[in-house]
């Protein structure tokens, strides 16, 4: 069991990359603007809806879909290698079960039921229901098994957005059994052979084929955001793989230039495809087995894995030119940058759950106005970025109850 704690090979193990910290706010902040521009969505069937919508939003927002979600689950993957070798499989379990366990479930009893409710307040003027009425309708639920993990069901219940946090659990105790193997197992002579594979240019880039079948066969899911669950697994556990050897980081580095051209020249095509997908009367584009719909998916997935080879390899590549001479690749920064990577590392999770319920609130006050599109979005977009930081910093961060219940660890 502690297998994971010993150095099972010759090559360099990779340190922490604190600028991916950088990454993981930047998602969460860009989540802000991605669900208030949810609220003006033709398609989507967002929580409040704006009366005038416009088309466009999906389109736009396809450039962060590609890329924003997964990058977070790859991201979890690099820090489960390091945590699993830290603590042990039994260790890294309980850790997950506290940072990941308790907001969800905290967050679900408290926050998560108001987009529902004022979803039935928006669609219907004559729902009169306060709060508290509502939210024994949103507990009356039952066990389903037929949508692994989302086990618990029921008329008004969600997980909502944290959909995200109930797969990367999932996904973690999931892996802590296959982590604790011994060492000289068939999983480590595998990552082995891979790590050597990598050395040729190019190969870093192969694991976006199994991304495109996933997608092409198993489609996408519009829940959560445009990828297919199992998609995320795999972005989970390349992470994981990524974290287990220097030869990994050092290729995704070297190859960042070709798989920055070749995940935007995947994605040029994959636009016009679903565009063309969409128009045809053959159903839904995330799951019509359609060629024009299979190619565009097929397409998208390549693309996703091309992207984030290229974003890690881009920040890898600008962190070694800036390296001052004195600090190793592991060292946090220094002075005021390095008080806000602090910051925001600790940060994106509380974030993360706050977001929706307040971008839906927000929105709820706002939609009613009478004032153009692009008004109202930028109202309820910086709004709701400013309140979700001042929620944080004023009623999570400060007391050791609260950065329990949202994940956080005690103050130092």
């Amino acid at each position: 069991m502690t297998a994971v704690r010993n150095e099972p090979g010759p090559a360099a193990r990779p340190g922490r990359r604190t600028e991916l910290d950088a990454i993981r706010a930047l998602v969460v902040v860009g989540l802000v603007f991605f669900h208030s521009a949810l609220v003006f969505d033709t398609e989507d069937d967002f929580y409040v809806k704006n009366p005038e919508t416009v088309d466009a939003t999906m389109y736009l927002a396809g450039f962060g879909v590609v890329w924003a979600m997964p990058i977070l689950f790859l991201i979890s993957g690099l820090g489960s290698w390091h945590s699993l070798r830290k603590r042990g499989p039994g260790g890294f379990v309980a850790e997950r079960l506290l940072r990941l366990g308790v907001p969800l479930v905290f967050a679900t009893l408290t926050i998560v039921p108001v987009p529902q409710w004022l979803r039935l307040r928006a669609a219907d003027p004559g729902y009169h229901e306060s709060y508290w009425e509502f939210l024994p309708q949103f507990f009356e639920v039952r066990l389903s098994f037929g949508d692994f993990p989302f086990v618990v069901r029921g008329e008004h219940f969600e997980t909502g957005h944290l959909w995200f946090i109930v797969l990367l659990l999932v996904f973690s105790l999931l892996l802590a059994p296959l982590a604790g193997r011994p060492p000289g197992t068939g999983g480590d002579r595998v990552r082995d052979g891979l790590a050597s594979a990598v050395r040729r240019r190019g190969v870093v880039l192969l694991p976006a084929v199994p991304f495109a079948v996933i997608c092409a066969l198993l489609g996408l899911e519009e829940a959560f955001a445009g990828w297919s669950r199992w998609a995320y697994l795999l972005f989970f556990v390349c992470g994981y793989v990524l974290a287990s050897d220097e030869r990994f980081r050092t290729a995704v580095r070297r190859d960042a230039i070709p798989a920055t051209v070749a995940g935007l020249a995947l994605f040029t095509l994959a636009l016009p495809a679903f565009i063309a997908a969409g128009e045809a009367p053959d159903g839904d584009v995330f799951t019509v087995r359609t060629a024009v719909a299979i190619l565009a998916r097929s397409l998208f997935g390549l693309a996703g894995w091309c992207w984030l080879v290229a974003i890690l390899g881009l920040l890898d590549r600008h962190r070694e030119r800036r390296a001052a001479p004195r600090r190793t690749a592991g060292d946090p920064p220094v002075g005021n940058l390095g008080r806000m990577y602090g910051y925001l590392a600790t940060a994106v999770l509380p974030l993360y759950v706050l977001h929706q319920p307040i971008v839906v609130a927000v929105a709820y006050g706002v939609v009613g106005l009478d004032t153009n599109v692009l008004v109202k979005y930028t109202v309820i977009s910086l709004t709701s970025l400013v309140l979700t930081v001042v929620a944080y910093d004023v009623l999570v961060r400060r007391t050791r109850v609260t950065r329990f219940l949202f994940g956080m660890r005690a103050r130092a």
